[in-house]
């Protein structure tokens, strides 16, 4: 499994020990910014990190800024992309199962580093259930088709 993680400057520092949690556990994943605290806009960084899922360059991707709903908004932009913002094991275990969830927005002044990383093994782990809830995905991704 493959990666894109970006932040902006609220989320930086829970994006280097996610970053560090995923290259410890062998998981192949690319920054796409920020790359300090510099206070920046977090939508030139998750467009840049959603766009190489969209690409298909990567499976997944992690976005993180001060709360999640940011990144989270500016993720479910994109036609195809079905991003969550999670804050406790329940909500990632869901987000997979039900929502096959590609982006997760995590909030570094929401989630301790620990329990973010407990969201992220979570969430990489569960699989989707799609017997199940594949009628509802292509719902929602006839909805985005429409541009309403």
């Amino acid at each position: 499994m493959k990666i894109s993680l970006a932040s902006d400057h609220g989320g930086f520092k829970l994006k280097e020990e996610i970053k560090k949690f995923l290259q410890e556990k062998n998981i192949q994943c690319q920054d796409f910014g920020t790359y300090s605290e510099e206070r920046t806009d977090y939508t030139d960084w998750g467009k840049a990190a959603v766009k190489a899922v969209i690409e298909g360059n990567f499976d997944r991707c992690i976005l993180i800024c001060g709360t999640g709903l940011g990144m989270n908004i500016t993720a479910n932009k994109f036609l195809g992309i079905r991003a969550t913002p999670c804050y406790d094991l329940y909500a990632a275990r869901m987000s997979r199962e039900h929502n096959d969830s590609n982006v997760l927005a995590l909030g570094a002044r929401i989630s301790a580093p620990e329990l973010a990383k407990e969201i992220v093994s979570v969430w990489l782990e569960i699989i989707f259930q799609e017997e199940r809830h594949q009628e509802r995905i292509d719902k929602r991704r006839e909805i985005e088709e429409k541009k309403f």
